[in-house]
């Protein structure tokens, strides 16, 4: 039995022992990354150390950290609330201008994690306070990142135009670019309506002044009060364990602590400005200056710390270790089978299967396999120069055959083991993060199948014709 081989049985070991034993499964990819890397690969401690994702680490808990400080000091809810204005209420709209703003970084050149990483804990924001599924959230924002990020200028459309030009073969920036979009589009289309969508249609939510609009927008009944805004029984703790209030249904209109409460939430003091100013600048030093977005987040977050310490309190534990221990430990292993030689083994293997199109078929599939796993970035340098042999023959079309493989490769950056579906699982409320991690586990792993079938169907078969 071959290395390449014993390290594929391992990682399959990871997900068997961890679904069925309640080790973590973030520790068992690091001792199985240890035993095979020793045993077999015979890798030394620090070769090991190596393949550790001390960038993802930093990327995960200073993100984290830094939004835990923002909802501390008040500041994600100010940004739920003045956004809701700006799209005058109207919820359905929310998870769109999501994917629209996360687009418009990664196709300006923002990396797609940093993009992400700065979207994902506001989206989030919005979604507990509207009744948005995080799923939903978290899927258009990480759609949005995948569908501008093959823009000419971004950092995935250079790599591969890169590649392509490099290996001298038949290229499209344009193509590639709206392929990747339109299909990012649909796919959030089936995603809004997948994930209760269609329950957002017609709901309002406060108006500007901040009294209930009116369903559809039109006149009519009214809109029910949130719970916020209803007078509360002093007797029932409140969700989040303070001794408060529960909203009654036949309550009347808000006591005047309640809209107290509603003006300090509107209010934006020289505390929450200063964050505002600090999640701007992560764009800006992603766009302009190509800063590391992790490393950018710890200086943030210090700086708010000493301006105000009371926004510190309990944020370090709110950070995500559980997630940050799962997605270090898989990223590690897989590292480890890169270094291995796996992933190029695999793809030789397909490549001389001698049908072309079932090679371009089962390349796209290890593409977002992998790509689930690792980094996007690697896949797409390291799997177009695989297919270079069978594309230099003419027998499949380059262009299609690089966009299926492009998109196939990036569309699986929902599973929570990438860089994208780590961050929306560190930003989803804590009591829901078990449930987001299953439900885009699922759903990125269905992409692996998913998307490399619907573009090679779409992109590479007519491509032969």
């Amino acid at each position: 039995m071959s290395d390449q081989v014993i390290s594929i049985i391992g990682l399959v070991l990871v997900f068997v022992i961890a679904t069925f034993s309640k080790v973590h499964m973030g520790v068992i990819a690091i001792v199985a990354a240890f035993v095979v890397g020793t045993a077999v690969a015979g890798e030394s401690a620090d070769e090991l150390f190596a393949g550790f994702p001390g960038d993802l680490f930093v990327v995960l808990v200073g993100v984290t950290l830094l939004f835990a400080i923002a909802k501390n000091n008040g500041t994600v809810d100010w940004l739920v609330q003045a956004s809701t204005r700006a799209v005058r209420g109207r919820i359905a709209l929310i998870p769109w201008v999501m994917f629209l703003i996360t687009g418009a970084l990664t196709a300006s050149g923002a990396v797609v994690p940093g993009a992400v990483g700065i979207m994902a804990p506001i989206g989030m924001g919005f979604a507990v306070r509207h009744k948005i599924s995080p799923i939903l959230m978290g899927l258009l924002i990480i759609n949005g990142a995948s569908a501008g990020g093959f823009s000419p200028i971004s950092i995935f459309g250079t790599i591969t135009n890169g590649v392509v030009q490099r290996e001298d073969l038949p290229g499209s920036e344009g193509m590639l670019f709206l392929t990747s979009f339109l299909f990012n589009l649909a796919l959030s289309v089936v995603v809004f309506f997948l994930f209760g969508g269609r329950k957002l249609l017609g709901r309002r939510a406060e108006s500007v002044t901040g009294k209930p609009a009116t369903e559809g927008g039109g006149g009519g009944v009214p809109a029910q009060p949130a719970a916020a805004d209803r007078t509360p029984t002093p007797s029932t703790p409140t969700p989040d364990g303070a001794s408060g209030a529960t909203a009654t249904a036949t309550a009347p209109a808000p006591a005047p602590a309640a809209v107290g409460v509603e003006e300090e939430v509107h209010r934006l003091t020289p505390v929450r400005a200063l964050t505002v100013l600090g999640v701007i600048s992560l764009a800006v030093g992603s766009l302009a200056f190509d800063l590391d977005v992790g490393l950018m987040a710890f200086v943030v977050s210090a700086v708010l710390c000493l301006v105000s310490p009371a926004s510190a309190k309990g944020a370090v534990e709110r950070c995500a270790w559980p997630t940050v221990l799962l997605v270090c430990g898989i990223v590690m292993y897989v590292s480890l089978m890169d270094e291995m030689g796996t992933i190029k083994w695999a793809g030789e293997s397909v490549s001389d299967l001698g049908t072309p199109l079932v090679s371009a078929l089962l390349i796209c599939v290890i593409g977002g396999v992998v790509s689930a796993f690792a980094s996007t970035t690697g896949i797409l340098g390291a799997l177009i120069p695989l297919a270079v042999p069978f594309l230099a023959g003419g027998e499949i079309g380059a262009i299609g055959m690089i966009s299926a493989l492009a998109i196939s490769s990036s569309v699986v950056d929902s599973s929570p083991f990438s860089t994208s579906g780590a961050l929306t699982v560190a930003s989803a409320p804590e009591e829901m993060r078990d449930t987001v991690f299953r439900r885009l586990m699922a759903w990125g792993l269905s992409m692996t199948v998913i998307a490399p079938l619907a573009t090679w169907v779409i992109l590479v078969i007519p491509g032969q014709l």
